[in-house]
């Protein structure tokens, strides 16, 4: 491609649009003359045949001239027919120079425009990149921050006093209970008391519940079983107090107890703490202990409840599912797929 001659001034894309619009250019002098020779030429010899005598003679005398002026007249036609030939290739090829030109004037143009674009958008781009990582930079000193919160000022999952209860009754169970110092039946309300652990070491009626389901060897076996969940998911963090569960129907609870599983008691997974059900899976994954402990707490909650359900009725299955240990169970359950 011919280079363009700086000193020209660039062809935009509005001026090429016009080139390709613009008229075809009218005759030259050159094809004027031609016709005008050709039409001389053609009445010239219409009236010589005309005109000319009839007899053989003069039929000669015009063909012999008629030759002569061939010889004469044909070489000249031919070097201006090359003539012309060679000014329409230079005329094409001067178009063809303009072309060029005008298609590198719009290359500059765009690659002018896309430069101005880019040198626009830059700042803004960069500005961008520097919002993120500010933000990027903003979160991880939040969650560097609710880590430590969370770590730092461990508190217990129950009070130290219910748990020395339940750690100390759990030595008993293990030789069993004589038939005859069984204690009467556990009542519902006491039980249900129980599961929800006392508030804090002034609470005489959750330590009284306490102590009276410790005596029954089921319910007790449930509440050991949930204090080792709940000290385990303390040592993340994770205290029942701080989840707030979507509260599952009574009958929900109820077609669990009957043997349901799966997306029919979806609805108990009410727990929707994305931090607690992830660090939870983690625990699980990763510590056997932790485990053992959550599965065999499932276990035992599944047992209890399917014999409690028998006997509730809906507003104490809802007094139930509101309890730390159901909070646990919800929150273990839905990490171990007990939902899905």
């Amino acid at each position: 491609m011919t280079a363009q001659d700086p000193s020209k001034k660039p062809v935009t894309g509005q001026s090429f649009g016009t080139m390709e619009q613009s008229a075809p250019p009218a005759l030259g002098g050159a094809e004027t003359i031609a016709i005008l020779l050709a039409v001389l030429w053609l009445l010239a010899a219409l009236a010589a045949y005309l005109l000319i005598p009839q007899d053989g003679a003069g039929i000669g005398a015009w063909t012999n001239w008629v030759l002569g002026a061939l010889a004469v007249v044909l070489p000249v036609a031919l070097l201006w027919v090359g003539a012309m030939l060679l000014r329409s290739v230079r005329i094409i090829r001067a178009e063809t120079q303009r072309l060029h030109s005008a298609i590198d004037g719009l290359r500059h143009s765009y690659l002018t425009h896309a430069q101005q674009a880019s040198a626009v958008a830059e700042p803004s781009v960069a500005k961008k990149l520097e919002e993120i990582a500010e933000a990027t930079r903003k979160t991880e000193s939040a969650l560097a921050t609710f880590q430590s919160s969370r770590r730092s000022a461990p508190r217990p999952a129950i009070p130290a006093e219910a748990a020395q209860m339940a750690a100390a009754d759990q030595g008993t169970l293990a030789l069993g209970t004589p038939s005859d110092e069984m204690s009467p039946p556990l009542a519902l309300d006491q039980f249900i008391r129980a599961l929800n652990f006392p508030e804090t070491a002034e609470d005489e009626e959750g330590f009284s519940a306490l102590r009276a389901a410790l005596r029954d060897r089921k319910a007790a076996q449930v509440i050991q079983a949930a204090q080792d969940v709940l000290t385990l998911l303390s040592q993340d963090g994770i205290y029942m107090d701080d989840l707030r569960p979507d509260m599952a129907r009574p009958e929900i609870w109820r077609q669990f107890a009957q043997g349901a599983r799966g997306r029919a008691v979806a609805a108990l997974g009410g727990i929707r703490d994305r931090t607690s059900l992830a660090l939870t899976a983690a625990r699980m994954k990763q510590d056997p202990i932790f485990r053992d402990a959550a599965h065999h707490f499932l276990r035992r909650f599944d047992q209890m409840f399917t014999e409690f359900e028998t006997e509730a009725s809906d507003s104490e299955i809802s007094a139930l599912g509101d309890t730390r240990t159901a909070r646990a169970f919800m929150l273990v359950g839905r990490v171990a797929g007990t939902f899905d």
